[in-house]
This record gives C-alpha cells, sequence and structure tokens, in this order.
C-alpha cells in the first residue's frame, strides 16, 4: 500500500517538475539576480555543479562621466563560456539596494518585476543580450547593474548537477548636478555638421567645453569665451557625444548629435 501512494505522488510530480522547468526556460519572475536588493539569490539553489569556465561582463554606453536622467542607455551582458544554453536576470540597483530606472527589453529578452528586472525569453547560444535602461527622473545617485548568467549543460533538467551560474556587476554615477552648481547653456545649431556655438549665461566670462563619446572616452576639449564661443567639429565621428561645461565652480551637460 505504501509503495503504491509514492507511486502516485511520482506521477503527480512528473507535471509540476515539467512545468517549472519550462517556466525556469523562460527567465524567472521573481527576483534572481543576485543584487543585494534581491537578497543575493540567483537560480544557484537548482542550477549548479557544472563547470563551463564561464565568466559574464555588463558593458554600456554610460559615458565615464555618468548619466543623465531620463534618458534611454543600451545595457549589454555577453557572456564567455563553454556552454550553449544561457539564461540570465538584470537588474539596477542605488546605493541604499532600491530599484532604480525602468527596462525596455530587446531580443531575446523580457521584463519583469514591473520593469525593474530584464531576463531571457529562451536560452540563447552566445549568452549575450542587449536591452534598453531608462534612467529615473530626479537624482537617486549611483547606479550598479546586478547579473547573474546560468551556463547551462542543456538537457532540459535543472537538478542534475551539471549547470553554472555566475555574477557580475557594474556601477556608473549620476551626472545630475546639484542647482546651486548648474551651469545654463545654450549650445546651436544641434544636431551640427561642422561647428557649434556655445552661449553661456549672464555672469560666466569663459568655459572649458569637453566632449565624451558614447563609451565615456573624452574626444574634444575647446575653451571658449564671451567673445570667442565657436567650436569646430567637423573631426568628430558621427554619433551622440555628452557635452560638459565647466565654468568656475558650476557645471552644465547637454546631449550633442553630430550629423
Amino acid at each position: 500500500m505504501k509503495k503504491h501512494y509514492i507511486f502516485k505522488l511520482f506521477l503527480l510530480l512528473i507535471p509540476v517538475s515539467a512545468f517549472l522547468l519550462m517556466s525556469s526556460s523562460g527567465g524567472r519572475t521573481d527576483a534572481r539576480s543576485g543584487s543585494p536588493g534581491d537578497g543575493g539569490a540567483t537560480c544557484a539553489a537548482c542550477h549548479s555543479g557544472g563547470n563551463f569556465n564561464a565568466s559574464a561582463i555588463i558593458t554600456s554606453n554610460i559615458p565615464v562621466t555618468g548619466y543623465l536622467l531620463d534618458t534611454d542607455y543600451t545595457i549589454n551582458v555577453n557572456t564567455t563560456s563553454s556552454s550553449s544554453a544561457h539564461g540570465f536576470q538584470l537588474t539596477a540597483e542605488s546605493n541604499s539596494n532600491a530599484k532604480i530606472g525602468t527596462f525596455t527589453a530587446g531580443s531575446g529578452s523580457r521584463t519583469v518585476n514591473s520593469n525593474k528586472a530584464v531576463t531571457h525569453t529562451f536560452p540563447s547560444n552566445s549568452g549575450d543580450w542587449s536591452f534598453t535602461w531608462r534612467s529615473p527622473s530626479t537624482d537617486l545617485g549611483n547606479v550598479t547593474f546586478y547579473t547573474a548568467v546560468n551556463a547551462a549543460n542543456g538537457n532540459g533538467s535543472a537538478f542534475d548537477g551539471g549547470d553554472q551560474v555566475v555574477t557580475a556587476s557594474t556601477s556608473s554615477p549620476s551626472l545630475s548636478i546639484k542647482e546651486a552648481q548648474r551651469l545654463n547653456f545654450d549650445l546651436y545649431p544641434n544636431p551640427a555638421v561642422e561647428n557649434v556655438t556655445i552661449q553661456l549665461p549672464s555672469g560666466s566670462s569663459k568655459a572649458s567645453v569637453q566632449f565624451y563619446n558614447y563609451i565615456g572616452k573624452l574626444v574634444l576639449t575647446h575653451n571658449v569665451t564671451e567673445l570667442n564661443s565657436k567650436i569646430n567639429v567637423s573631426d568628430l565621428s558621427k554619433g551622440v557625444y555628452i557635452l560638459k561645461v565647466v565654468s568656475d565652480d558650476k557645471i552644465g551637460s547637454q546631449k550633442f548629435i553630430k550629423k
């Protein structure tokens, strides 16, 4: 009689286990990014024991100077491993471990947890994903992106001890400036092909202008004054730049497009 009940329990667990595995293959909806706000949780409780020499990195086009408020940035997760099946979850948090900004899914990914995290829709051969993060509209300080990537053996089982979970993180400062230190200036034309003009506010007679490309590299520096405010940008490659203007103890920034 006891064996009969055990057999029935085994039959009952088969569809439950299959449902769990199928749902995980399309990414988890609970918090599994490995971030402090997620309690450090990943999928390693089930997916562990394997070794694919896996590693993961997070990259973005946020300049090294920091992110602007209410702006879209591209976030990338790239994996190196000998596995042919990968999954992930990523989130963004402030220094206080609060969720910061929102995500828009890219190819092979979907958003979860009210767009505060992003995960895979199906296992990826490469372990590479790209998606969009929109920065907050108010200054919440530094942002840190956390991800947990699962390099799986692809046999459809989460409990055989043949998978490997790795984590990664990266941080970026906020470029938001306190109002007392903010330099409000005009930039025209924008977009531009050959020259741009910086119009400084009243009380600012000179300033240093810095152009940063999409990976945060300083590519052009120029000093302007009230009488000489034009900058030749013809040598810049086409693309989007962050323009930073420093005058005395005040700083201003704008997005500039080179055509």
